[in-house]
């Protein structure tokens, strides 16, 4: 599993002098050496930055922190549009398996039943342009029952609000569900760069009451 970056944390080398020593200096047809050719820049490899949604907003993945089958994900929402955005409570996940079919998610606001830690409530949130802000998604990778199949988000979709579009969200590697079929949200809370999204030691083995909330 992913170590965390940002809200979870970020994850350079030392070069050998010997690699830095000139080679054979190539010669021209007339046997003189001739100018060496200037190195050609490597291609970026890096993904270009998701589009700014009609809507004026961009939704990523922080990365994930994991500690004893307890999963942390960050999610980052940036303002990338020319007006203010507001925002009070939770980001509603959905996820896919690898056949983009939709998988069936308890989604739980503040993820008390999953760990402690990420209940705290909503607070209006004003984004102006270029400002961010940060939630984070929680699970456990637990297997309790043999005959219901595990569960692998392959595909990740977010809306930053009930009833508002939901944004697709490159994932680094899957949402590993086990069979639990639970997901916890924690709320909206401006993003500052702090790794707010670090899992606390779990406090007790994960309650299995059913809760109101209701099945995506």
């Amino acid at each position: 599993m992913r170590t965390a970056a940002a809200r979870i944390g970020v994850l350079a080398g030392v070069t050998a002098l010997a690699a830095c020593a000139p080679g054979p200096t190539p010669e021209s047809a007339s046997g003189r050496p001739g100018t060496p050719a200037r190195p050609t820049p490597a291609a970026s490899t890096s993904p270009p930055p998701p589009a700014c949604s009609p809507e004026g907003i961009r939704i990523t993945e922080l990365g994930v922190s994991a500690a004893m089958g307890l999963r942390a994900m960050g999610l980052e929402l940036v303002n990338c549009g020319d007006r203010p955005y507001v925002l009070r409570g939770y980001p509603v996940p959905s996820l896919r398996d690898t056949d983009r079919d939709p998988l069936a998610v308890q989604v739980i606001p503040g993820a008390r039943p999953i760990t402690s830690g990420f209940d705290q409530p909503p607070t209006r949130i004003v984004l102006r342009p270029g400002e961010r802000a940060s939630a984070a998604l929680l699970w456990r990778n637990l297997v309790t029952d043999a005959t219901v199949v595990a569960s692998n988000g392959a595909y990740l979709d977010v809306a930053p609000l009930p009833g508002r579009p939901a944004h697709p969200v490159e994932l680094d590697g899957p949402i590993d569900l086990g069979n639990t079929g639970r997901l916890g949200v924690s709320a909206w809370k401006r993003y500052n760069g702090a790794t707010s999204t670090q899992p606390p030691a779990p406090s007790g083995p994960p309650s299995t009451a059913p809760t109101p909330d209701s099945r995506l």
